[in-house]
Parts: C-alpha cells; sequence; structure tokens
C-alpha cells in the first residue's frame, strides 16, 4: 500500500497505522470543528473528518504543489443520552464527565474521510461502552494519574480505566481508541485500486 497522508495530530492514530502497518506522513491543518445542528451524531463525525481532509489536501497542494496522495481523516465523538460530549476544559469538567459516564452504556463514533483525486469514502464506526459504577476516589485518581484533557469522553480505553472501569464493549475496540483500523485499511485498499 502506498504512503498516505494522515490529517491528524493524535498519538493514538499514528500508533493504530504504525500497528496495521500502514506507510505515513502527517500533515495537520487547522479546521473548524462546527457543524451544522440538523446533523446526526455520526453525520456530524464524518463531516469534522471530511473538513480535516480537505484542509489538509489544500494545505499539501500549496505546499507541494501536488494533489496525487490519499488523505486520511478522523474524528472521534462520545455520546451519552443522545448528548455528545467533547473534551473535558479542565480537571473538575473531567471528573464531571466521567461522574455521568459511570455505571451506563454510552457511544463512541469515529467518522473517517479517506480521499484523492478520484474518489471520496466516508464513513463512520460504532462502538457501545459500558462502564462499571465508578467511585469518587476512582474517578479522581484517573483523571490526576492520566490527565485526559485531550480525549472525547475524558478517557482513553487503552488506559488504566478501561482495564478497570469497562464493563462491557460491543463493537470496534480500535474505534474507541480513536480509529477502526480494520475497516480503513479494507478501504484504503479500495480507494488504492
Amino acid at each position: 500500500m502506498k504512503k498516505i497522508i494522515l490529517a491528524s495530530g493524535s498519538p493514538r492514530r499514528k500508533q493504530l497505522l504504525e500497528l496495521a502497518g500502514i506507510h505515513f506522513e502527517v500533515i495537520v491543518a487547522n479546521t473548524d470543528e462546527s457543524y451544522p445542528s440538523a446533523l446526526s451524531s455520526a453525520e456530524i463525525a464524518m463531516h469534522i473528518a471530511e473538513n480535516k481532509a480537505i484542509a489538509s489536501k489544500k494545505k499539501l497542494q500549496s505546499a507541494h504543489n501536488s494533489n496525487a496522495q490519499t488523505i486520511m481523516a478522523a474524528d472521534t465523538i462520545v455520546v451519552l443520552e443522545n448528548k455528545i460530549i467533547g473534551k473535558p476544559k479542565n480537571r473538575e469538567d473531567a471528573i464531571s464527565i466521567l461522574s455521568n459516564l459511570s455505571g451506563k452504556i454510552h457511544r463512541v463514533i469515529t467518522g473517517v474521510c479517506i480521499l484523492n483525486n478520484e474518489k471520496k469514502i466516508l464513513f463512520s464506526e460504532e462502538t457501545e461502552v459500558e462502564f462499571h459504577p465508578l467511585s469518587a476516589s476512582q474517578i479522581e485518581y484517573y483523571v490526576d494519574y492520566c490527565k485526559p484533557y485531550d480525549k472525547a469522553g475524558a478517557y482513553a480505553i487503552q488506559e488504566w480505566i478501561g482495564a478497570v472501569g469497562i464493563k462491557s464493549i460491543k463493537g470496534d475496540f480500535y474505534n474507541v481508541m480513536g480509529l477502526p483500523v480494520s475497516r480503513v485499511v479494507k478501504e484504503l485498499t479500495l480507494i488504492s485500486k
């Protein structure tokens, strides 16, 4: 598979692409992450991913005067009771978010956009995650130890809270980390044909 452009600065997405043996270069462009209010949760994630891919494509074109590369962008959102949970603003917000997720099922949705000159593939993947009831001391320990301020939903499944706090998961584990890797590999294979 040819080298792709990853339009994301996420260390987890980089790690997952490396795990899958995909060669890539990171090119991130500043992107407006707002969205039309009428979109569904899945459409929101895809809309933001598409905007990231297009912005990185424009940046690549202006820098290299080339548009022959395949670009992939993703955006992950957490949804609890039909409300989108973003990244925590601070320690108190992280504690509040995790307290709300405690003992409940939420959805993690990743929107992915893969594009080149000929094609554009846009899809989303959804995973259901259920937390055990978490004590205040568990939540505070996790927030203070792992500082999950750059993570939607204020947690990372691959960290302590995933091992201790998650009761069940229905769907793609790697999607919760930020990228549904097996689906991405399948779609990258299709777009490169």
